[in-house]
């Protein structure tokens, strides 16, 4: 009698592993075209310059986003200068001068537990302290700051990820030709970790661009008749407007829901695709 050959090769659970692999990918990957193309469908009828460019009017059944699309804007831009500037700061920190003691270790685990926390803590936490405690009342200051606080242990987490995984051997380099350790730092590193710090960066202000419930109790309102004039000013934005015309407002054509979906859909891709050219400027120009 011959020898029977095995079924389960090496090349037969190399195909099986692929083929596993291929389905889990298809799988994952069509609802989400699928969703986009139906929001293209349902969104696209809705969307016109009079739309983007104009106030609501007509208790939000006719007229445009406007309010909503700046307001946006203006979040995302507060909790940007909020958030990156210490975040980098204190990843640079973590990642450069302290050392592995057990206080870095427990600021690690408090960071990763407060990346989990649910946003409406957050939002409850900023109405707290920003609206009530300092005063700052329903504001776009009060709001990016609440969103900011959310998107900082994304922020530090990523970029001092992004520092540790720059070579040793860069740093050794730089100081023995004479640098400083601020100025390998500033020089060397930064700049080599600055692709996975913009990931980071962009990964938190984009789930702060489509949070609802921080700016519910903090900075959003349901209509303005106007554009905000100061930071200390309520603001509409597209989360918000959003909720707020699709579950508060009765007979609202599904074309203005829709097109709002879609305008914000936009908006978050946009941020991604500028900051993924600024990301292959900086792969292009790292060393390693």
């Amino acid at each position: 009698m011959g020898r029977s050959i095995p079924l389960l090769t090496p090349r037969n659970k190399q195909r099986i592993g692929f083929a596993v692999l291929a389905t889990c990918t298809v799988v994952t990957v069509l609802p989400i075209i699928a969703l986009g193309i139906y929001i293209l469908v349902q969104g696209v009828p809705g969307i016109s310059w009079e739309f983007i460019s104009s106030m609501p009017r007509d208790g939000m059944h006719a007229g445009g986003i406007l309010p909503a699309i700046l307001g946006t804007f203006y979040l995302t831009l507060g909790t940007a200068l909020f958030s990156i500037p210490p975040g980098i700061a204190a990843a640079i920190y973590l990642a450069e001068y302290a050392g592995d003691t057990r206080a870095t270790r427990l600021i690690r685990i408090a960071m990763i537990n407060l990346a989990g926390i649910p946003s409406v803590v957050y939002g409850l936490f900023g109405l707290g302290l920003f609206v009530l405690f300092l005063q700052f009342g329903t504001s776009i200051l009060a709001a990016s700051l609440t969103l900011s606080i959310m998107t900082l242990p994304v922020i530090i987490s990523t970029a001092e990820e992004a520092l540790r995984s720059v070579p040793v051997s860069f740093r050794v380099v730089s100081i023995s030709l004479g640098a400083s350790k601020w100025q390998t730092v500033w020089r060397i590193v930064l700049p080599q970790a600055l692709p996975g710090i913009i990931t980071g960066c962009i990964l938190g202000l984009e789930r702060a661009a489509g949070e609802t419930a921080p700016i519910l109790f903090t900075g959003a309102a349901f209509f303005l008749p106007r554009l905000p004039q100061s930071p200390f000013d309520p603001t509409m934005a597209l989360p918000y407007h959003l909720f707020v015309i699709s579950t508060q407002v009765p007979g609202m054509p599904v074309k203005i829901q829709y097109g709002t979906v879609l305008v914000l859909l936009v908006f978050v891709l946009s941020m991604n695709l500028i900051a993924t050219m600024i990301r292959s400027r900086a792969r292009a120009r790292r060393q390693w």
